[in-house]
């Protein structure tokens, strides 16, 4: 399985971006996906998971309101649209993927496959 983000990029305080993560190698419709973002010196933080067998999505309490997540199983995509982007909203983005559904979903260990990351930068 091969997890290929993409989208990021420098925005503007207050502007939007729409973060796409592309699976290869299997289909989605049965996979936990979640969207992870690291800034500079920190940890690897929970920002959405995606829950194939409930269907629910669920968000970190900091982008509640402002970012939602999407899967397209069809295409083995899933989305990250990203409004009101403040500049602590900085970091690496991250997919991942969990061929499963455990209560891990918020975690970094919950995950077996990873993608690349790709850079969002929020200037203020």
């Amino acid at each position: 399985v091969q997890l290929q983000a993409s989208g990021g990029g420098l925005v503007q305080a207050g502007g939007s971006l729409r973060l796409s993560c592309a699976v290869s190698g299997r289909f989605v419709s049965r996979y936990t996906m979640a969207w992870f973002r690291q800034a500079p010196g920190k940890e690897r933080e929970f920002v959405a998971a995606s829950r194939w067998r409930n269907g629910s999505t669920y968000y970190a309490d900091s982008v509640k309101g402002r970012f939602t997540m999407s899967r397209d199983n069809a295409k083995s995509t899933v989305y990250l649209q990203m409004d009101s982007l403040k500049p602590e909203d900085t970091a690496v983005y991250y997919c991942a993927a969990d061929p499963g559904d455990s209560s891990r979903w918020s975690r970094v260990y919950g995950y077996d496959y990873w993608g690349q990351g790709t850079l969002v930068t929020v200037s203020s």
